[in-house]
């Protein structure tokens, strides 16, 4: 989280002397109600990035490496749009307009040159190649964002002081994070389920997930399908990153963190399942959260820790079903 969120996110201070047991128990209080709201809107970014790489895999059976680039540049993107809408003196709530608006072009743009170009190629190949080949284009975007950004960090945060603070018993908590971030990961979910059940497109994505030879047999246009999953899945990524930069400094680098998180999500809920992923995001968001209170030293490892002992009981994740992929 970034630095201005955690300005106001402090609890507040008591002013009347408690007797001291009272007052561990008030302090322990507030700080798991932090953990919790942390844990959520974190959770929701999570999300946001990791049914990116579920999509993709479970239409395709391709693990995108290159996942973390769209994260990573509709972040840079969204923050050079505000910027520029900042200096003419709009108003910030413009970033209504400007985040999606960054991930679209963002995933339209460069979803869509990467699967012409590049993904569609390895469709049929060797997973390894398939997992070489999206390496090394996520390299080569590492690059380009240096070229284009520089080293500088890059930080947003108009918007989520223009959306002020929200009181939650004696916490202050900003109103993006409490309502915005779960609001946007909730609506990608249920929009997401209700497309793919009750729409043409999304029938067809679900017949090709389950077998491309009779997808293709019954007349669906395949590589049209492909195409728009991962258009579809490259948008979610950038939309975390766009939502992402407004609470977090955005340095290079960020987006090769990102996409190892995601991929401890995806793999914890088990490649290809929308519902795993949002029941993993919490799971890995929530435990990251209170590791970050209660024990700083296992911050970066609890993610980790959470996927191994579920990969150790259940090596296809816990959502996975052996019959077949579904997304």
């Amino acid at each position: 989280m970034g630095l201005d969120a955690e300005a106001v996110r402090r609890p507040r201070q008591e002013h009347r002397d408690l007797p001291g047991q009272r007052r561990r128990i008030q302090v322990n209080a507030q700080t798991v109600l932090l953990a919790v709201l942390d844990g959520l809107s974190y959770s929701a970014l999570l999300f946001l990035v990791a049914v990116g790489i579920t999509i993709i895999f479970g239409v395709m059976n391709i693990i995108n490496m290159a996942h973390g680039s769209t994260f990573a540049i509709g972040g840079y993107l969204t923050a050079t749009l505000v910027a520029t809408v900042a200096s003419i003196h709009f108003s910030p709530y413009w970033s209504v307009l400007l985040i999606p608006l960054a991930a679209i072009i963002v995933g339209g743009l460069l979803g869509g040159l990467l699967e012409r170009l590049l993904i569609r190629r390895i469709y049929d190949k060797d997973p390894v190649l398939q997992l070489l080949v999206t390496f090394a284009a996520f390299m080569i975007f590492e690059d380009l964002q240096r070229i284009v950004w520089g080293g500088t960090p890059y930080s947003t945060g108009e918007f989520v002081t223009a959306l002020g603070v929200v009181d939650i018993f004696g916490i202050t908590y900003t109103t993006y994070q409490l309502l915005v971030l779960p609001g946007v990961a909730l609506a990608v979910f249920f929009g997401l389920r209700i497309a793919l059940r009750k729409t043409l497109i999304g029938r067809q994505v679900v017949a090709v997930a389950h077998n491309r030879e009779v997808s293709t047999t019954l007349g669906i246009n395949v590589k049209r399908v492909c195409f728009l999953t991962f258009v579809l899945g490259s948008t979610l990524g950038a939309l975390g990153g766009a939502l992402s930069v407004q609470t977090t400094s955005w340095v290079l680098g960020i987006g090769a963190e990102m996409i190892v998180l995601s991929f401890a999500v995806a793999a914890t809920a088990g490649l290809g399942q929308i519902e795993g992923a949002l029941v993993a995001a919490a799971l890995i968001g929530l435990a990251r959260s209170f590791s970050v209170y209660l024990m700083p030293e296992l911050e970066v490892l609890m993610p980790y820790i959470i996927m191994t002992l579920v990969l150790l009981i259940r090596p296809q994740g816990l959502f996975t079903v052996a019959q077949a992929r579904r997304v």
